[in-house]
């Protein structure tokens, strides 16, 4: 991960560097590389810690695809299954 100065001001007078983290990008979707809603966007240590419904959408494909991808995902596997 790359880290961000920053300049900190101390109480004597002097000024230190100190490095801070950044945030990670944006998930994005695996089809069209849209930028996905309802995703978290913490490192892997933050991610361990929250809860399954808050890192990803409680549906299939959920995490992974947009809901116009999945959408389309849902239809090509139904005509494909009626043939």
């Amino acid at each position: 991960m790359v880290k961000k100065k920053v300049y900190k001001r101390l109480p004597g007078g002097t000024t230190v560097v100190r490095f801070k983290k950044r945030k990670p990008s944006k998930a994005a979707c695996a089809g069209c590389g849209a930028v996905l809603h309802g995703v978290a966007r913490g490192t892997n240590t933050q991610r361990k810690h929250m809860t399954k419904s808050s890192k990803r959408p409680e549906r299939p494909f959920g995490g992974m695809l947009c809901s116009k991808c999945s959408r389309k995902q849902y239809k090509q596997s139904a005509r494909e299954d009626s043939k």
